[in-house]
């Protein structure tokens, strides 16, 4: 009697499986053959290669059961900086794409908003803000670029990379610092340093030839671009996220079958969940890598100092954001901005945005 339920029950099992695969593949059978054309983000750091590319390569061919297709290059094997990414989507030049959105603060305000300098002191924090500020970019892009956005994740912590002993923020006091984005600039400027405005990919030379004294990066991602070898020192103080946003030109995403937006949206989500989860870890290998530790597995093993932050600089992180980078960024930011940062952001972190 018990070998019969056991059967049956098997066969039930067999027959519920069956039914789901067959409803995947019925599902896949509808969808129309779509190829795509994607433009990544930076290709030689592990959010690429290890996220990004594998997904369009080959996770969405398979999830659709090879109805979609897709193509990916990272925007700097194109000979593009980022900062063009939406500017050419809007013109349709671009289909799907992703870039920093620091890149693009030179646009609007409003992309530096889920970033600015101390905003979020780890990755759970810069999740939910980025979740509570994401209906304003879907809004804002669709009307101004036409642009539908389908995913915002995180490199790792953003930290000081420095060629020469640096033992806290009062350090940064006459320094040259590359930052990624306007609102780090003037969060050293706070501090007495300057600002110094490089692409990514010319701040190892900058570093080794004393052009810059500092640099701010995502604690793996700086190891994966070999900063380990012209900076000596990490200060251990997340100072943002520098957040990636994935989006689409509107009319090419509205041509696409509803099956297959409905895939793609869905798998987009994941994979965006998946970078978040992966951002706390890699801030972490980032860490570890630099230093050497035996526990480096997601880098190359450098030799740097990293430094551990007191009480009173990341109190002074705080002030610096509420006394000069909000209301800095509340000056520039124009329309409904800050109101939305307020109704948004604001609520989530405790603040209010104003210009001073």
């Amino acid at each position: 009697m018990k070998r019969f339920k056991s059967l049956a029950h098997g066969a039930l099992l067999g027959a519920f499986l069956a039914a789901g695969l067959g409803a995947s593949a019925a599902l896949a059978q509808d969808m129309p053959k779509t190829p795509l054309k994607v433009v990544g983000a930076w290709g030689n750091l592990t959010q690429y290669k290890n996220f990004e590319q594998p997904f369009w390569s080959k996770e969405i061919t398979e999830k659709s059961g090879g109805a979609i297709t897709a193509e990916i290059t990272p925007f700097n094997e194109m000979g593009l900086k980022g900062a063009e990414i939406f500017r050419l989507m809007r013109l349709g030049v671009i289909d799907f794409g992703s870039t920093v959105l620091g890149y693009v603060a030179a646009d609007d305000a409003r992309n530096e908003a889920v970033d600015l300098a101390g905003l979020a002191p780890d990755v759970a924090a810069a999740r939910k803000i980025s979740d509570a500020y994401k209906p304003v970019y879907d809004k804002f892009y669709g009307e101004r670029f036409g642009i539908k956005v389908l995913g915002i994740w995180p490199y790792s912590a953003q930290v000081l990379f420095c060629n020469g002993d640096i033992k806290g923020l009062a350090d940064l006091k006459g320094k040259k610092v590359r930052t990624g984005n306007r609102t780090l600039a003037e969060f050293v400027e706070a501090f007495g340093g300057t600002g110094v405005t490089l692409a990514f990919n010319e701040v190892v030379p900058a570093l080794q030839n004393k052009v810059v004294d500092c640099a701010i990066t995502g604690t793996l991602s700086g190891n994966s671009a070999k900063w380990y070898e012209v900076a000596t020192h990490i200060y251990a103080l997340p100072l943002g996220w520098s957040h990636v946003m994935h989006a689409v030109n509107l009319k090419s995403w509205q041509k696409l079958d509803p099956k297959v937006r409905a895939l793609l949206e869905k798998e987009i989500s994941g994979l965006e969940d998946r970078i978040w989860k992966a951002a706390a870890e890699e801030t972490q290998q980032g860490y570890d890598c630099n230093a050497g530790k035996d526990n480096c597995t997601m880098g190359t093993k450098a030799k740097m100092t990293i430094v551990p932050v007191s009480d009173a600089d990341k109190a002074l992180l705080k002030k610096a954001l509420s006394d000069t980078v909000l209301p800095k960024w509340a000056a520039r930011c124009q329309g409904d901005c800050v109101a939305t940062f307020n109704d948004s952001i604001g609520k989530v972190v405790g603040l209010t945005a104003a210009a001073k």
